[in-house]
């Protein structure tokens, strides 16, 4: 082959993009990956990962607060927001420059430039110097991503109103701020700025926060947030702003009527779309849906040869669920015989607020809209001992079972690292384990993990401790 004919090109280098790429040369594929700015993508570079450096020095913050209950006597303790942000960005950059290693080792061919598609297997890349090559393959995976959508009646400025990477990398920490959107990106923001001191507004015009959440749990961070200090209206809509001597006046409408609230900032985190524009999708006659690449269970788009991975295909827009979307698409052009067509119920979802929440499967409310006659279990962390010891005993576990045949059809999380225990539930019910299967598993003690195997008691009337 040419320098410019490979068997797989990708276009876009984030945790689904670069994933795909070195997989496929894993399996032998000549790979080019083409990459106009950083690679690891939003994820590594504006969004999971520095995001959850702030958060770190944020939960930081927290225990300084609940110090005495341990015995130390602190006192007045300065914060200097621009070494948070230093060691954000630097965290990102040492896993930036690891992905480069990646590629390099795995012999994948790195282009820094943008694509488009002038016909079906050929590429056009231009560099930031202008300077335009074309290259080819029989596979290209379009793995662009997304970026935050906005408000035309509230634009972003970058001063006054913000985005995510305005909020990444404050000069100063504001003393108060209204953040538009109660997803898991506004209230992760929320939060964050919260712990930090800063005097937070969360609106959503959703009836709930966390909208995609199970509806206690939601009600459980929102009364947890609120105990912190936080002003929140759901159900509410930012009608307008106005810039007044370097405060940003909100007005919010509510049922109650039109309140206007002073603030020094403004966070616009209402969501994202799909990067897919100027690729020259159209024109090869890519079909969309809801403004995202319309793909199969395999990845595949319309058009043969022709996929997509990945927030630009649609949500969940979750870093997890692009790199093994990344795997199975590969896998099944490299014609590997194990490969499993994706499984939307088995993605778990994780938000790093305070309280942490983490979820997999059906909601209560989903699996009784589906018909499912259900079993629940719920343990409170009050009743856990390695959360009282640890002083953080704020949260619970709910499990969802189907009653007629035992099978998890969802569970949620809140509390103290519950994000990194989720995967015990995601695996579970990947192997299809059932109430009484998971009742016989044998939790160590003393953990927080014990919560999730007495709420799994707690489905079948059998917990011990409440």
């Amino acid at each position: 082959m040419s320098d410019t004919q490979f068997d797989l090109i990708v276009i876009g280098a984030g945790p689904g993009g670069y994933v795909a790429a070195i997989r496929a040369a894993q399996l032998g594929l000549k790979t080019a990956i083409v990459e106009k700015q950083h690679l690891g993508g939003i994820c590594l570079n504006w969004g999971c990962i520095p995001t959850k450096a702030l958060l770190s020095g944020a939960a930081l913050a927290q225990q300084f607060k609940s110090s005495e209950k341990f015995g130390f006597r602190l006192g007045a303790v300065d914060f200097d927001i621009q070494q948070l942000v230093r060691h954000s960005r630097q965290v990102s950059e040492q896993l930036v420059h690891g992905i480069g290693h990646l590629l390099k080792k795995n012999q994948v061919k790195v282009f820094n430039a943008t694509a488009q598609f002038i016909a079906k297997e050929q590429l056009e890349l231009t560099d930031a110097q202008g300077q335009k090559q074309q290259i080819h393959a029989p596979h290209i995976i379009v793995a662009t991503g997304a970026s935050a959508a906005n408000l035309p009646h509230i634009p972003v400025d970058g001063h006054h109103v913000w985005s995510y990477r305005e909020a990444l990398v404050p000069e100063q920490l504001p003393k108060s701020l209204l953040v538009i959107g109660s997803g898991a990106i506004g209230s992760e923001f929320a939060s964050l700025y919260q712990d930090l001191g800063c005097q937070v507004t969360l609106v959503d015009i959703a009836k709930q926060i966390l909208p995609s959440e199970d509806i206690e749990v939601a009600q459980y961070v929102q009364k947890q947030f609120e105990q912190q200090g936080m002003a929140i209206f759901t159900g509410a809509n930012v009608q307008k702003i106005e810039i007044k001597q370097g405060q940003v006046d909100c007005h919010i409408e509510t049922s109650a009527g039109v309140q206007i609230i002073t603030v020094e900032k403004v966070l616009s985190a209402i969501g994202v779309k799909a990067n897919a524009q100027n690729l020259g999708l159209e024109a090869l006659g890519i079909e969309f849906e809801h403004g995202y690449i319309k793909v199969d269970a395999w990845c595949k788009t319309n058009v043969a040869g022709v996929y997509a991975i990945g927030d630009v295909a649609g949500a969940p827009c979750l870093a997890h669920k692009a790199s093994h979307e990344a795997m199975l698409c590969v896998e099944k052009i490299a014609g590997l015989s194990h490969v499993h067509a994706l499984d939307r119920t088995q993605i778990p979802g994780c938000i790093f607020t305070h309280p942490q929440v983490a979820s997999i499967g059906l909601t209560e409310q989903k699996a009784k809209e589906a018909g499912f006659k259900l079993n629940v279990g719920k343990f409170p962390l009050q009743a856990n001992g390695k959360a009282l010891a640890l002083g953080d005993s704020t949260g619970f576990v709910k499990t969802i079972f189907n009653q007629e045949t035992g099978e998890l059809l969802g569970a949620h999380m809140v509390g103290h690292e519950v994000t990194e225990h989720i995967q015990g539930f995601a695996i579970a019910k990947y192997l299809e384990a059932t109430d009484e299967s998971l009742a016989q598993v044998i939790f160590p003690h003393p953990t927080l993990s014990e919560a999730m195997h007495e709420s799994v008691l707690s489905a079948m009337q059998r917990a011990i401790h409440i």
